[in-house]
């Protein structure tokens, strides 16, 4: 059966609200974060008046867990290995300074700290816009703060928090 293709589809901007994308302007994106969880504390990304986790778009010459180690390097000064996949899922979204139309896989791995100083040196002049030093926040606090993501942020941080709790 022959597939019609869409010339529209509807996705959501940095705030959730929704708007509709132009097929034919998207880019394709898959991004990687990880979810780094210590001592009953998520470590995540500051930005705007919230939280993400820290991590991004892959590069097209990088494996998953390459681009992973980068991204994560680059936003927090700390240097992690991955461990297992704790949510995969697709989003349709609008960037919010390029205003680029993204079709994006978003892929949230559990990661060990390995070394590194948290610092944000390696931020580029597009995340100095918007992005500050990220914080290591008590996953009891998770619910009272606002995250700038598409995905159930809570159910993945306490998804961590209990794989981490069995091992």
């Amino acid at each position: 059966m022959k597939r019609i293709k869409k010339e529209k589809v509807i996705g959501q901007d940095i705030n959730k609200n929704k708007v509709e994308l132009e097929v034919s302007k998207m880019k394709f994106r898959p991004s990687v974060y990880g979810v780094l969880v210590e001592d009953n504390k998520v470590f995540l990304s500051k930005q705007f008046d919230g939280y993400d986790f820290p991590g991004g778009e892959m590069e097209i010459d990088e494996t998953i867990e390459e681009a992973l180690k980068r991204e994560f390097k680059e936003e927090t000064g700390i240097e992690v290995k991955t461990k297992e996949v704790l949510e995969c899922r697709h989003d349709f979204w609008l960037t919010p300074f390029e205003k680029q139309q993204c079709n994006s896989i978003l892929m949230y791995f559990l990661c060990e700290k390995v070394g590194g100083e948290i610092s944000i040196d390696g931020f580029d002049e597009y995340e100095k816009q918007y992005a500050g030093m990220p914080e290591w926040i008590d996953i009891k606090d998770i619910d009272k703060i606002k995250f700038y993501n598409p995905v159930d942020s809570i159910g993945i941080i306490k998804k961590a928090a209990e794989i981490l709790k069995n091992i």
